[in-house]
Order: C-alpha cells, then sequence, then structure tokens
C-alpha cells in the first residue's frame, strides 16, 4: 500500500439550496485497498461521488488527488490527473464495437492538439498505428477479460460485458483511482461474480471507492466502508465492526 492515500477529500459539500445533499464528508482512497459507500436512496452516494470527480463542483471541503490540490477542477482535468470513473447508467458508444470504444477512450488520454475539424477522424482510423495508445487499449481490453468480445457490437453484448467494456474504457485512460457507481446493478449471480473478479483483479495497482447496493459483494470487496444517511456519514470503519454497528443495522442493514 502506498504511504499516502491517492485521493484524499475533507469536509467536502455540496449544497442545493437549503439542502445539504452531502455535508462534511471525509475519506481517503489508497492503492491496495476497495472502500465501499453505502446507504439508503437518497443518502448522497451518488452526489459524493461526482464531487469527487469533478461532476459536480463543491460548496465547501477540499479534494486532494496524486498530491496535488483539484478542488473546483472540472471533470476533464481531473480524470487527466489520474482519477477514472463509471456512472449508474451505461456510458459506452453502442453503434460501435468493443475494440473501437475501448480504443477511443485510450485516444482521449492523448495531449491535447491545436483544434481541427479533420483531427477526430484522423485520430479515430490512424489510431491503431501509436503504439502507445495500442499498448493502452490492448492491456485494457486484457486486464478486463473482453479478449474474445473485442469485434463483438457493445449493443449486442450481454449486460454484464457492457459493464466490463466501460470499466475497460476507464482503465484504458489509465487512472490510478477508479470510482465505480453501481457497477452490479442489474446483473445475475454469474455476471455479478466475473465483475467481482475483474474487481479483485484491479485491486493492487488502483486506489478504488465502490457504491453499491449488493451487500454480498460489497463485503467480498470492501477494505473499509463508509455509510451515509441522509448526506453524512455515520459510520465507517472495518466490515465486520460496521455490520455490527447498531446504528447502521437500523437505518440501513435492516434489524435482525
Amino acid at each position: 500500500m502506498a504511504d499516502a492515500p491517492l485521493l484524499s477529500a475533507r469536509g467536502i459539500t455540496r449544497r442545493f439550496g437549503g439542502l445539504a445533499a452531502v455535508n462534511g464528508v471525509s475519506v481517503d482512497l489508497w492503492q491496495g485497498r476497495i472502500q465501499a459507500v453505502i446507504g439508503p436512496n437518497g443518502a448522497g452516494k451518488s452526489t459524493l461521488t461526482n464531487l469527487l470527480s469533478g461532476d459536480l463542483a463543491p460548496s465547501g471541503g477540499t479534494l486532494h488527488l496524486g498530491g496535488r490540490e483539484v478542488t473546483g477542477w472540472n471533470a476533464e482535468r481531473i480524470a487527466r490527473q489520474g482519477l477514472g470513473r463509471s456512472y449508474q447508467k451505461t456510458n459506452i458508444f453502442l453503434p460501435f464495437t468493443v475494440r473501437e470504444n475501448v480504443r477511443l477512450a485510450a485516444q482521449a488520454r492523448e495531449p491535447q492538439q491545436p483544434w481541427n475539424p479533420l483531427r477526430w477522424w484522423r485520430d479515430t482510423r490512424d489510431a491503431h498505428k501509436n503504439r502507445a495508445t495500442r499498448a493502452r487499449w490492448e492491456r485494457a481490453i486484457e486486464l478486463s477479460g473482453l479478449q474474445n468480445r473485442l469485434d463483438a457490437v457493445a449493443g449486442a453484448i450481454s449486460h454484464g460485458e457492457q459493464r466490463q467494456l466501460e470499466i475497460a474504457m476507464t482503465l484504458a485512460t489509465e487512472p490510478r483511482v477508479l470510482l465505480l457507481d453501481e457497477p452490479l446493478a442489474g446483473m445475475g449471480a454469474a455476471e455479478a461474480e466475473r465483475i467481482v473478479a475483474l474487481l479483485q483483479r484491479l485491486k493492487a495497482a488502483h486506489a478504488m471507492m465502490l457504491v453499491e447496493h449488493d451487500m454480498d459483494a460489497v463485503f467480498v470487496l470492501a477494505d473499509h466502508l463508509t455509510v451515509m444517511v441522509n448526506g453524512e456519514v455515520i459510520a465507517g470503519g472495518a466490515p465486520a465492526a460496521v455490520r455490527a454497528n447498531a446504528q447502521v443495522q437500523a437505518a440501513y442493514l435492516g434489524e435482525e
């Protein structure tokens, strides 16, 4: 494990008018460790993810990524600092093949050049000639376990494979921090097991935060749990300790 967290948020807050959707939340993400955030619907979990990724600007608090303060940075700038994320709704190019989706994501990692109206097509056509880009998308596909689905159209593969593809696209940008928002949503048991195995493979080289309602998967994967209710943290710690917490049982896991 690294000597310092790769991502550190302190007192992160987001207000919408008089409502604090996230109120003073602090979280540290370490390489080699999976942090799970759980809580009932409306607890602020996805809003927290959006704040950490730059999709939302915080109303208060600070955010550091890779030792650098990134508070208030937009999502693109934070991504270039080494953060990747997935969304509740699968975010892929359905008409394109698996290979094309991941290749386009790898291209996004390339340094930006002066704007040219023909550049996007030229880059798409010639990306395979760029060794660094090719190495990124090939490695991402291998890590995600989609080697045998390269030429499959994204809109025709299973829901679980689409989630794998989204993670592969995220990996193609070479992030050090991964934020995964309900990656197991809507999956059957076999597909969920495949994604759990994928996340376990990715753990050593990344710091990860997982927002998930599948509690069986959470307790298999998580090294540390944070429980949110009404925008605030009510408990945090090792999974076994959190599971035994009476306040957590009453608020979320349910009384026995």
